[in-house]
């Protein structure tokens, strides 16, 4: 993604001074790649990078651009001087009234879209159990559990990339080898599998972290078995089958007698 750009020409058709950026939106602490291109190279005169906030110029820069005219320089989005959320400026000349501008968006961290929270999983054919999580730059819309296909489905609202992590409680969701050792979980985000990070792990947990892109909707966490609460009520069905085949075998064995 680039962000928009703005130049001034000396033609209708070839701008003298061109400026991008490797993204459109940073938060606090992401490193802004900013590069382009000159037309003419004017031998030893620097290009002049200025970055401005709210009519206030808050970073400048210099340094010469390549024997072909490409130049690249980086900046680190940070406090102090990157305090306020919304539009900055990257205004950058070479020469004589040579400009070219693009704007970006920055988001400081205190302003980060965050959540730390706990969501009561509905458990098919009754019970629920409760997943705690933190989830930065989205919003946690629904989760669902899939018994069929060992899947426990989160539904988000991703207005910006970030991170959910998750405190999974094994009684509910675990993924394991044959040997009962701890298994790695198959993570899917609409479909597409991604890595996880699994920061810890005890005997009723496995705390995961999973990184998310803009737009990303759906997050497939898949282990090896589930074990939900209805799988007490299975059991009594179970075992309410057995007595029941011991009373007919009974009856069945009075009669003959």
């Amino acid at each position: 993604m680039f962000s928009s750009i703005q130049a001034f020409a000396q033609s209708d058709e070839i701008p003298f001074l061109v400026v991008k950026t490797d993204d459109n939106h940073y938060d606090e602490g992401d490193i802004i790649v900013v590069s382009g291109q000159v037309q003419t190279v004017i031998v030893e005169t620097p290009i002049i990078l200025q970055i401005w906030s709210q009519g206030n110029m808050i970073d400048i820069a210099q340094f010469f651009p390549a024997q072909d005219g490409s130049y690249s320089q980086t900046i680190i989005a940070e406090k102090p001087l990157w305090k306020n959320q919304g539009e900055y400026v990257i205004r950058i000349s070479y020469g004589t009234a040579n400009i070219a501008e693009a704007s970006i968006t920055y988001t400081p961290r205190q302003e980060y879209l965050k959540t730390t929270d706990s969501f009561e999983v509905q458990i098919p054919n009754g019970g629920t159990f409760d997943l705690e999580y933190t989830i930065n730059g989205g919003e946690v819309k629904n989760i669902i559990l899939d018994p069929n296909n060992f899947t426990l489905l989160i539904q988000i609202d991703s207005p910006d990339e970030g991170t959910i992590s998750l405190k999974i409680p094994r009684e509910s969701l675990d993924a394991e080898k044959s040997d009962g050792q701890d298994e790695t979980f198959i993570v899917l985000i609409d479909d597409i599998q991604v890595p996880y990070e699994e920061t810890e792990t005890n005997s009723q947990l496995r705390f995961i972290s999973i990184n998310f892109e803009e737009g990303d909707s759906e997050i497939a966490i898949i282990g090896t078995f589930i074990v939900p609460e209805f799988g007490a009520v299975a059991a009594l069905i179970l075992i309410s089958g057995i007595i029941i085949s011991i009373g007919i075998s009974k009856n069945k064995l009075l009669l003959k007698i």
